[in-house]
């Protein structure tokens, strides 16, 4: 109650000091808990209190998730001990943003690409750089599309919208359609369309 009252006291100004005051904390708080973790797993430290397994130890003496204690852990010795990255970098990029740009850092195949992506983080915020992000992920994506690929999705697209129907509904109409089809036909057909459909891929036409 006191700490309501206080809040409606204070001008929206001050409100905006204290949340990056706590903002700063937390994040100076977050960098501190993953190298402690991260000594305490590495040592095995967790067995002096009876746990055989770090997650057990996490989950049952601190009500963590083991999930959440891998990401401050990883966080750490990824940007603190492996890129040598200081602690006010780390601290000013924040652990959000660590954490969008970890799996493209992990990916990278060099140490300049790795410090490319830490760049991006310090310069744009949470929101542009997870667009960033999500068009680098479509844009490879699409260029591990095979010729298949695209026909499977455009036919699904394509029959799913002519019969106003889910994904597995269209699943259960295909059923009906061919349950008492003649699959021998069928077979048959497939295979010459395929040999065209294959012939085509590989000279790069048109489908």
């Amino acid at each position: 109650m006191e700490n309501k009252e206080l809040s409606m006291e204070m001008t929206p100004q001050e409100k905006f000091d204290a949340v990056l005051n706590l903002k700063t904390k937390l994040e100076e708080t977050y960098l501190m808990l993953g190298q402690v973790l991260s000594d305490i797993k590495r040592k095995g430290s967790y067995k002096l209190k009876g746990y055989k397994q770090f997650k057990e130890f996490i989950e049952g003496e601190y009500n963590m998730s083991s999930a959440a204690a891998s990401k401050l852990i990883s966080n750490y010795e990824l940007y603190i001990e492996e890129m040598d990255l200081d602690d006010e970098t780390v601290k000013n990029i924040g652990h959000d943003r660590l954490n969008m740009v970890k799996p493209l850092v992990n990916k990278a195949e060099n140490f300049a690409e790795k410090e490319e992506w830490i760049g991006t983080a310090q310069t744009l915020n949470a929101a542009d750089l997870k667009e960033k992000i999500k068009e680098i992920r479509d844009s490879e994506k699409d260029k591990q599309k095979s010729f298949k690929d695209v026909l499977i999705e455009q036919f699904l697209e394509t029959m799913v919208t002519y019969f106003n129907c889910s994904r597995k509904e269209l699943d259960f109409k295909l059923a009906l359609y061919f349950q008492d089809a003649d699959l021998e036909t069928i077979k048959q057909m497939i295979k010459e369309r395929q040999r065209r459909f294959e012939e085509a891929s590989e000279g790069g036409k048109p489908i």
